[in-house]
């Protein structure tokens, strides 16, 4: 049901509040450059951050910008299945297309207990669902067997977000599920080779940055130009681990920052890039921006930066 390029928002802010001018600037950009759906509230999002208000006008303000325009998810997860279930009415409410939904993290559950929490959030609402299985950050991995028990027991779960980092699981869970049950990435950098065993698409935190470029990439897989996507994923790739190299969102943020499109300030736990690894972000960016001759695109200077946040 799901397939494509979905970007995983950032929530920015300044001065400690939501900036939802630069959200709106932010949702804008990704439909002018061609993205199948956003994701708003998701981790990207720093959604455990956020207050229960706060959450509900990121999710408003996304989808009264999107119009219909792309399909909006929200990021409704929770290790609380009771929580979920409440979020994710609050969502459908506010006129989602989908929800996206997180492994319980820290109570690592059983498999069993996996397939209760999902099944009830699922019984819970008529929305589609995304499942999003990510070990490494949730302790816990959504088993495929679960997955298959899933999509087989609730008609509302449609895909998967898959960031366990394994082109093995990618290509076990596509020869296990329903040709209509699809499978999209979670890590930018595996896209390429998660399609090439059956994936769909991608939940893209580069495409906050480098929308038109994750696109294109997706659509030439899709449109059987592997040379295309080759190319593409080989330029894109030193930034796609860039991103990386400090906790998420913060080197997007940063460099959204430095595009002069949101300030770059995240909140506690997490905190700025330390200054080595800005230079190496700084570098990657202008090196790919240099060899993609995009002047319209070029990082704002360095002195200009002050008060960017």
């Amino acid at each position: 049901m799901f397939r494509g390029t979905f970007t995983a928002l950032v929530t920015p802010f300044r001065k400690g509040e939501v900036d939802h001018p630069a959200l709106e600037k932010l949702v804008e950009s990704q439909i002018a450059a061609g993205i199948t759906g956003v994701v708003a509230v998701g981790t990207t999002g720093e959604s455990p951050t956020l207050t229960h208000p706060e959450r509900d006008e990121v999710i408003r303000t996304t989808v009264r910008v999107a119009k219909g325009r792309c399909t909006v998810f929200a990021g409704t997860g929770s290790y609380s299945t009771r929580d979920a279930v409440e979020v994710i009415g609050v969502a459908q409410k506010l006129g989602v297309d989908g929800a996206l939904i997180v492994a319980p993290y820290y109570n690592k559950p059983s498999q069993e207990g996996l397939f209760r929490h999902f099944q009830t959030i699922a019984e819970s609402s008529s929305l589609p669902i995304m499942l999003y299985n990510i070990p490494g950050r949730c302790g816990v991995d959504i088993g495929s067997d679960t997955v298959v028990r899933l999509a087989s027991t609730c008609k509302n779960i449609v895909s998967i977000k898959e960031a366990s980092g394994s082109v093995e699981r990618v290509a076990e869970l596509r020869g296990k599920l329903p040709d209509e049950f699809t499978i999209l990435s979670g890590d930018d950098s595996l896209t390429l080779p998660f399609m090439a065993v059956g994936a769909a698409g991608v939940v893209s935190v580069a495409s906050n940055l480098l929308p038109a470029e994750v696109c294109a990439l997706v659509h030439c897989f899709e449109s059987a130009d592997v040379k295309g996507a080759e190319k593409l994923h080989r330029r894109l790739f030193p930034l796609f681990k860039d991103l990386f190299i400090e906790p998420n969102p913060v080197p997007i943020k940063t460099a959204l920052a430095w595009r002069g499109l949101m300030s770059s300030e995240v909140r506690l736990p997490l905190c700025e890039m330390s200054e080595a690894n800005q230079a190496r972000l700084r570098k990657t960016l202008e090196m790919f921006e240099r060899d993609n001759e995009n002047p319209h695109r070029r990082l704002t200077s360095a002195a200009s930066l002050s008060g960017m946040g």
